[in-house]
Order: C-alpha cells, then structure tokens, then sequence
C-alpha cells in the first residue's frame, strides 16, 4: 500500500487509528489566516442548497463551508490561498500529495453540528489513500464542536462514497455518535489532525459565544486519478456512476445536482443495505478491505 506519510511512526498511527495529531501552522499564520477569512468573506456568494435541485435533504447545513459556496471565483480563491498556506507542512509530512479541495468551515454558536459521516471516496481506495487535513484556527475543544471518530474505522464501510450514494450507516448514527465516538480534545489553533477520509467521524455543536472556525485541505497522492462516485435517484438507484474528475470539477460542483465535465469510467451495480449496530460492530473487528493490517 503506498505510503501517506514521511514519517513511517505517523504511517503506523495512521494505520492502527486512522488519524493523526500533528504541529503545522504557527500562530502568526494562523492569524494571517483568520484576517484573510474575514477580508474575502464579502466575495461569498452563499451556500448553494438541495432544495435548487429538487433533493430532499433531511436536515439542514447550519455552518459555512466554501465547498457549497455559489461563487466558484470565491472558491478558487480559497483554494489558491489555503494550498499556498499549508504547502510548505504538507511537503515535509505527506509523502508527495496534492490538494483538490480546499474549505473554510466557520460554525456559528449554537450551530455547526457536521453529522456523522465519511467523507466521499477520491481515489481508489484498495491502491492508496486520499487525506483530510483539518487545522482549527482557534483552540478546538468538546464545547465548540471538536473533530470525533470512531477509531479504526477507515478502510472498512462504505467504498462507493459520494453525496447522493445512501450511506449503509445511515439507520444507525445515533447509537454510533452515542457509544463509539473518541473526540480530539483540546487542539490548540495551528495544530492539525490529518485523517483518512475513509474513518467514520463527526463534529457537535458550537456551544460556546466565541469563533470557531477551521480550515481543511482534501489531497490525493500525486500520480492518482480523483474519482467521484454519482448516483441518480431515485430513477437509477441501482447503479452508481465512477467519474475521474479535477480540481476544476469541484470549483463548478453542485453537489446535488447531476455532475458535467468529467470522463466516464464505468457504471456499477449498487443495491442498497443498511447495517445494524451488530453489523457495524462486527465490521470493526474485521480486516480492513484494503488488506493493510492496523497493527502499531
């Protein structure tokens, strides 16, 4: 499997966990951050919504994330801004990978609950791994919403994930957020948890009147093609569509609406399953379906 990180003791607790904690921006440019978030904030062109495409969502997004902004120009430059940032630390942790999506997440006090989820597949994941690097600009604790996972559960649920795929977690996230979570305490601004994309993980509330607000960059190893599975309900729930995809695909991107301008690579066959909390438990114990054992 190749490798993520450069440091083979971070590929071990990467391996076992599925994510890791780790030193990446100091504080004069996380405040060069925040001032940047706040100065372009007016170039936001709001988020885009399911109901403009005709999707029933079943809740609703009550924070700011630049992914879903309107305004591609906002996002390019978001994205311009958060790579040349954070390309310098990701050179010198993660070994030869480049970013696609780039995000401000901004959770508003009372708000900015992210349910539990993973986040969608970018790459064939019995090759490599695509990664998270999530990195608060204020210090992020269990009272403004703090990352949580379910340890070791990356490479092992969902392979063909994407925005309109059913989950096979989905009747089950309670009793997962209820009994299974280990949250990341205490992260000061600056430090950054880099994940796979593949461990189950969630974010609570904002319960706090202060800022909270993060930055996370999605990359892929260099060489790999990104990919991004589409499924169209409900008139083709039984197929999911693979698409290799760019970094300009996800500028123009709606995420519930039928995707345009990318390559087709093949269409194949879903059925839809929803796994019980035995299920999931069961799965946990079980070898991850990339074949890499988790030993420390």
């Amino acid at each position: 499997m190749r490798p993520v990180f450069r440091d083979a003791n971070l590929q071990k607790v990467l391996d076992r966990r599925g994510y890791v904690q780790t030193p990446l921006l100091d504080a004069s440019q996380v405040d060069a951050l925040k001032r940047f978030y706040f100065d372009t904030l007016s170039q936001s062109g709001g988020s885009l919504l399911a109901a403009e495409a005709d999707f029933k969502s079943k809740g609703e997004i009550t924070y700011d994330f630049t992914f879903i902004d309107r305004n591609p120009a906002y996002k390019r430059l978001v994205f311009d801004a958060l790579v040349a940032a954070l390309d310098g630390p990701q050179r010198q942790l993660l070994d030869d990978y480049r970013p696609i999506i780039a995000n401000f997440i901004h959770k508003k006090p009372d708000g900015g609950e992210v349910p539990l989820h993973q986040n969608w597949a970018f790459v064939d994941e019995r090759r490599c791994t695509s990664v998270s690097i999530w990195c608060p600009l204020v210090d992020s604790s269990g009272a403004n919403g703090t990352l949580q996972f379910v340890d070791g559960s990356h490479k092992r649920f969902g392979e063909m994930r994407g925005p309109m795929v059913p989950w096979e977690l989905n009747h089950i996230q309670r009793e997962i957020i209820d009994g299974h979570l280990t949250p990341a305490h205490d992260i000061a601004a600056g430090q950054a948890v880099i994940l796979d994309d593949s461990i189950v993980h969630y974010s609570g509330i904002n319960r706090t009147e202060g800022l909270r607000l993060a930055i996370q960059l999605i990359l892929v190893p260099r060489e790999e093609r990104t990919i991004h599975f589409h499924m169209n309900p409900p008139s083709a729930s039984d197929k999911i569509e693979k698409l290799e995809v760019d970094v300009e695909f996800f500028m123009n991107f709606h995420p519930w609406k039928k995707p345009e301008n990318f390559r087709h690579l093949a269409t194949l066959p879903h059925q839809a399953r929803f796994m019980g909390l035995g299920d999931f438990e069961e799965r946990l114990r079980q070898p991850r379906f990339d074949g890499v054992s988790a030993e420390s």
